[in-house]
């Protein structure tokens, strides 16, 4: 057995830049807003910040152009292209709140952001991890004993850390936040505490000598 077939494969699984519908405070779930600028410039102010975290063998992403765009800066600032873009990693579907702002949520669904309540066709916590799982998985037999950089979700990554770690209190998790994942013949789990690329939130414009699209 080779070093790398002992070791777990280590991936950091983080959220994506800012998107259109981020800046407006607009429920997501899977429409597929882009990137606004300071997405952009967050994706590269990640990378940038990456280098501590790595050397990363691969970058995947989740189908969805928010995280794809995001990985897209990443790996080319990096040096890497995209490996997989995987729609297991894709957020959770949020049903009858997909498009809605909060306040619009409040006037149509009364109480229940309050009460912790979900609309008909919220994806549950177990279908996201169920999904997820298969992903991490696939990839630790993709990148054995490697270390992957994998674009996500904010929902996806909350429902990890719960199923792993107990429901606790919700916290927040911004741009280009996630948490590092070991993936083995036993499963995957969480390491550490999570980690902020870009912990400022990022500059407003995108760097002056790119042109991401």
């Amino acid at each position: 057995m080779s070093s790398d077939e002992k070791r777990p494969t280590r991936i950091l699984l983080v959220r994506h830049g800012e998107s259109t519908w981020n800046a407006v405070r607009r429920w997501q779930g899977q429409a597929d807003p882009p990137l606004t600028d300071r997405g952009k410039a967050q994706a590269a102010r990640a990378a940038i910040a990456a280098a501590d975290h790595g050397p990363f063998d691969a970058v995947v992403t989740s189908t969805l152009q928010r995280a794809a765009q995001t990985g897209q800066i990443i790996a080319e600032e990096i040096g890497l292209s995209i490996a997989e873009r995987l729609n297991s990693l894709a957020e959770r579907d949020a049903g009858e709140w997909e498009g809605l702002t909060r306040s619009e949520i409040e006037e149509r669904f009364p109480g229940f952001l309050g009460e912790d309540r979900r609309p008909s066709g919220y994806e549950a916590d177990e279908s996201v991890v169920a999904r997820a799982d298969v992903a991490l998985r696939d990839l630790a037999q993709t990148f054995v004993g490697q270390t992957v950089l994998a674009v996500s979700h904010g929902g996806v990554i909350h429902a990890l850390e719960r199923a792993h770690e107990g429901e606790g209190g919700w916290q927040r998790l911004d741009n280009l936040t996630g948490r590092w994942f070991e993936v083995d013949a036993d499963g995957w789990r969480p390491v550490g505490k999570r980690v902020a690329l870009v912990p400022d939130g990022g500059p407003n414009i995108p760097p002056p000598d790119k042109n991401y699209a």
